[in-house]
């Protein structure tokens, strides 16, 4: 808008002039963008992060599965009857149906406890008639369960298959040896004697020079083992060549039977 005024009595003057908008806008001023590179860094820190939160959950998950692993093998070595049970159902059950199928184990039964055993230990006076060996039967080491002794005789009372084992220590120092250490045992089915197991060994002194009466000792050991089928009414016993040239003694000789299966 223009406004002018006029002097007296003269040419009036030209006023400056002043313009005033009233609708112009003030914009504030606005801070610039963040540069790219930090933009890119937030992200991966974050991504950094999620990961790592990623990997501690599947740590604690494999923590976690091995505590239970090992707390039931744990389980299982504290309490091994129960778990063999348990085995035992398991695959029973889940074991499919075919010919070439793994059988599950047995779980042990009170019948198992009253299988027959016996321990037999050497005596002082070893040597019996017929070459037959005489142990202790009673006190010490030795014991019998539902199984008899009589003259160096172990007597079965149940039929089933037992696992026989003898052992014997001879001084062989003074002369040449034969050695023939025998488990036999007498049925009622045979008129004679059977001979399950047998050693047979040849000893003599290191030198002829050594063969007199007043030597040491030169001890030979001689021990048999095996799995037999035996009846009641059988009788086990232990036969050894020259049996007055067996070491007597507690630990030097030894005889037992235990059933391992009806």
């Amino acid at each position: 808008m223009q406004s002018g005024v006029m002097a007296e009595g003269g040419v009036g003057t030209c006023p400056q002039v002043f313009v005033v908008d009233s609708q112009a806008n003030y914009d504030s001023v606005t801070g610039g963008k963040k540069p790219r590179w930090s933009r890119v860094g937030q992200k991966f820190l974050l991504l950094l992060i999620g990961l790592t939160m990623l990997g501690l959950v599947v740590e604690g998950c494999l923590i976690y599965n091995l505590y239970k692993k090992t707390e039931s093998l744990c389980q299982n070595v504290s309490n091994p009857q129960t778990s063999w049970q348990k085995g035992g159902t398991i695959l029973s059950q889940e074991q499919p149906k075919e010919s070439n199928d793994i059988p599950s184990v047995r779980p042990y039964t009170e019948q198992d406890q009253k299988r027959p055993f016996a321990q037999l230990i050497g005596s002082k006076n070893p040597a019996g008639e017929n070459n037959v060996v005489q142990w202790i039967h009673r006190g010490g080491e030795a014991v019998t369960y539902n199984m008899g002794y009589n003259n160096g005789r172990l007597l079965v009372n149940k039929d089933g298959y037992y696992y026989l084992y003898s052992k014997v220590t001879i001084n062989a120092a003074e002369n040449c040896l034969l050695i023939q250490h025998k488990v036999m045992k007498e049925t009622q089915a045979y008129g004679k004697p059977i001979e399950l197991m047998k050693s047979k060994s040849f000893r003599c002194p290191k030198s002829s020079s050594e063969m007199t009466t007043e030597v040491g000792e030169d001890l030979w050991n001689s021990f048999l083992s095996g799995i037999f089928q035996l009846q009641s009414g059988d009788q086990i016993f232990v036969t050894l060549e020259d049996i007055q040239k067996i070491r007597p003694g507690t630990t030097e000789n030894l005889m037992g039977a235990f059933m391992i299966s009806p």
